[in-house]
């Protein structure tokens, strides 16, 4: 009984950790997955380095976008969701 409770401090550690650190990030990374499959060609978006763009192509991992200066290829994990959500939410 007392090796258990000598134990004890670090289960809870780790069940807090798990709670409030791991969950919360395994949600965020479904989240994104989610919104990555649902863009479409069309859609405006905003990069996580801040590029406004709109989508001309897509395939698999990789999209194209349009520019105001031209068109560039890049992954779709370089989208950012927030930013990209609160710009088609006042359009």
């Amino acid at each position: 009984m007392e090796k258990l409770v000598q134990y004890l401090p670090f289960l809870l550690m780790f069940v807090v950790i798990y709670f409030f650190m791991i969950v919360p990030q395994q949600k965020r990374i479904k989240k994104e997955k989610a919104f990555e499959s649902s863009l479409k060609i069309g859609d405006k978006i905003i990069t996580k380095s801040g590029i406004h763009a709109k989508i001309a192509e897509m395939s698999e991992t990789t999209i194209v976008v349009e520019t105001m200066s031209g068109k560039l290829k890049m992954e779709k994990s370089a989208i950012s969701m927030e930013m990209s959500a609160a710009l088609n939410k006042k359009a």
